[in-house]
């Protein structure tokens, strides 16, 4: 800071000597070393707290980086809870879909033939006889294959005992 060297201390030693004299030579020797003293504590205060508010400043910085991580990993868990979720949506609905096409096909196969809906028939054919037969064969083939009334002897499902009981004796 300033390019003192011991020469040029001693000559403001001499000058300091031949103005104050030697009776006030020690008390401004020590009124000297007391505003030296005095501007070091403040140097060193000032100093002191610059790096008390850079160590703030830096815990401050980590702290909100340490708050983007944590946001940003927040957003990317929501995302992939929401990912997540519309695949199991997805997967449900494909298995609701599969499940429908595999009772439209079991219902399409144990349907007879007879049974099945007749091509729009004239207005003046009584459809009654027919629709009364549908029901009570499907009544039956729902109470077999639901809850076989016969435990030794169950029909499997889409054979023609299981769509045409026998008939019960008279």
């Amino acid at each position: 800071m300033f390019d003192i060297g011991f020469s040029e201390l001693l000559v403001i030693a001499i000058v300091a000597l031949i103005v104050l004299g030697p009776e006030r030579l020690p008390k401004a020797a020590r009124f000297a070393g007391l505003w030296v003293r005095r501007a070091r504590a403040q140097w060193y205060s000032v100093k002191d707290e610059l790096e008390r508010e850079l160590a703030s400043e830096e815990l401050k910085r980590n702290l909100k980086d340490a708050q983007d991580a944590l946001r940003d990993t927040e957003q990317r868990i929501r995302d992939s809870t929401r990912e997540t979720e519309r695949q199991f949506e997805d997967l449900r609905q494909a298995a609701r879909d599969d499940a429908q096409a595999l009772r439209d096909d079991i219902e399409s196969s144990i349907t007879p033939p007879a049974l099945a809906k007749p091509p729009a028939a004239p207005a003046a054919a009584d459809p009654g006889p027919v629709l009364e037969e549908e029901a009570r064969l499907a009544s039956t083939t729902d109470t077999q294959v639901d809850a076989p009334q016969d435990e030794t002897h169950v029909p499997e499902t889409g054979t023609t005992a299981d769509l045409f009981p026998p008939k019960d004796a008279r």
